[in-house]
């Protein structure tokens, strides 16, 4: 039971083969297993592909069984297509399609599977792409923001550096009415006169004015600092807002191009094992010599040639006679009076109709 389904995964003709040796069944069991289970790993390659896009596993189970399902056609296709000839160069320029094929459906097979093998170090470079994708999202989203607030930061300081001047010159006009009073300074005589009256007025003055200074840049840079705050709010948002697009940047095409950052060498071995596998019934259908499978189907192939041809030129023969017998029939009715005396009889009435009619017409325009 088993051996006919690995016989018919082969695609030959199971009529002719239980005509043959143990040995050639044998053969195309083995052509038809190999068939079968490449079939089985693509599945399972496309299923775990599948998977990485849709995420779900019911999907990727689904869709990657209908892969393995083409990938099992395809071979048994070119497989069975395979047909041995007298030379093996012949044999070679047939089968040199179907291998370019074969090392098509190689590459697809074998790219997810090297994907899970190499899981943990594509994560590894996935981890490392994200780390610098949200460090150059963070300073893309950061030039959005830093000239305001670059801006707003100067604005406090020249708001500060405004009362800390104002504040310079209230202590300087405080050190001269206090000079005046001890004599050390202005007029130099001790005690509070009217310079230091005018002094001093000048300096509450002031005082007041850097009082008033103090209060209107406070509130000037308790606003500037919560624009400021907003502005960090909002980059904080768009940082939170397209970090999940970074987290999820772990697709098909970016593990496929984290796994082209990694050394080649192990991923073309596993290359060179699928395409092992993917050719081996056909390197086996070349390097076999021909058994008595092929002569079987040769001979039934070239009977069935024989006989369409012969059916061909018997249907050439048949139209050719019939052809030849009409000519004939119709040459010996050409000779027959009776058949000219009447086709001239019907000729002159209806020449005569034709007559009578144009007569009729002509008088009606009249």
């Amino acid at each position: 039971m088993l051996q006919r389904f690995f016989i018919f995964c082969s695609g030959a003709d199971v009529d002719i083969l239980d005509e043959c040796s143990a040995g050639e069944r044998t053969k195309y069991a083995g052509i038809g297993a190999t068939v079968f289970f490449t079939a089985v790993m693509a599945a399972i390659a496309g299923s775990y592909a599948l998977y990485t896009v849709f995420d779900t596993i019911f999907t990727a189970v689904f869709f990657g069984i209908i892969w393995g399902l083409l990938i099992f056609n395809l071979d048994r296709f070119i497989v069975s297509t395979i047909k041995k000839r007298d030379s093996f160069f012949d044999e070679l320029i047939q089968a040199s399609p179907r291998i370019l094929l074969a090392i098509i459906i190689a590459i697809v097979i074998s790219k997810p599977l090297e994907l899970k093998i190499f899981e943990k170090e594509i994560d590894q470079v996935l981890l490392e792409e994200k780390n610098d994708l949200t460090l150059a999202n963070k300073d893309q989203l950061a030039m959005q923001y830093t000239p305001s607030v670059e801006a707003l930061n100067a604005q406090i300081e020249n708001l500060k550096q405004e009362v800390s001047t104002k504040e310079n010159e209230v202590n300087a006009l405080y050190e001269t009415y206090i000079a005046e009073a001890e004599g050390r300074k202005g007029t130099e005589l001790i005690g509070k006169g009217p310079v230091y009256k005018e002094k001093r007025e000048k300096h509450d003055a002031e005082l007041a004015a850097l009082q008033e200074l103090r209060t209107a840049n406070a509130e000037k840079i308790e606003a500037a600092e919560a624009q400021i705050a907003v502005l960090d709010t909002e980059y904080q948002n768009k940082v939170a807002t397209t970090q999940p697009v970074i987290d999820g940047f772990d697709g098909l095409m970016a593990r496929v191009n984290a796994l082209g950052k990694l050394p080649w060498i192990p991923s073309f071995f596993i290359f060179l094992l699928f395409l092992a596998i993917e050719t081996s019934p056909i390197i086996a259908k070349l390097l076999s010599p021909k058994g008595a499978y092929d002569l079987k189907l040769e001979e039934q192939e070239g009977a069935l040639k024989s006989w369409v041809v012969q059916q061909q030129a018997q249907r050439d023969e048949l139209v050719t006679t019939d052809r030849d017998i009409n000519n004939r029939v119709y040459a010996d009715i050409a000779e027959e009076q009776e058949l000219y005396d009447y086709k001239r009889k019907k000729a002159r009435e209806l020449m005569q109709l034709q007559a009578d009619a144009f007569y009729k017409k002509q008088q009606r325009v009249l």
